[in-house]
């Protein structure tokens, strides 16, 4: 499926603004309502819109440290990486894993109270994963740009 303009539109408001009503949307992509709810359907069924969710802000709720951490594995064979994303995926902190091309293997990153609150994340998970040759973590200071839309 290719997007049109109009789907180009819709996904920037909704972007935005995931809370906006079908009425809402409808009249700021000049569409009438029924026709923009379902475009909507479509670019859910299609899977440009993988879902929606309430974004909480991490120092709200006690959370303000940023931490990225680089991990180096000690191989690459699947079954090395399997089992490490596997258990990365069960650490409750981590935001982000991603698989790297570059120094280090993996990216990740997580949230923490603060830095003793990380240490003990650090003991709890990221000592304990399989496969694991070399970690450094680096602690965000400050964020500079921080969004989840696309450039439509």
């Amino acid at each position: 499926m290719q997007l049109d303009p109009t789907d180009r539109r819709i996904l920037k408001v909704l972007q935005h603004e995931g809370r906006i009503s079908n009425a809402d949307l409808s009249e700021r992509v000049a569409l009438s309502p029924s026709a923009c709810h379902r475009r909507v359907q479509r670019l859910e069924t299609e899977g440009f819109i993988a879902g929606y969710v309430a974004l909480v802000d991490p120092r709200r709720i006690g959370k303000p440290t940023t931490v990225f951490v680089e991990i180096t594995l000690n191989g690459q064979s699947d079954e090395v990486l399997d089992g490490f994303e596997k258990a990365v995926a069960r650490i409750p902190d981590v935001l982000e894993c991603h698989l790297m091309a570059g120094s280090a293997d993996y990216l990740l990153k997580l949230v923490a109270e603060d830095t003793e609150d990380f240490a003990r994340i650090h003991r709890q998970y990221l000592a304990r994963l399989p496969g694991v040759a070399k970690m450094q973590s680096s602690f965000s200071l400050r964020t500079v740009v921080k969004t989840t839309a696309l450039d439509l």
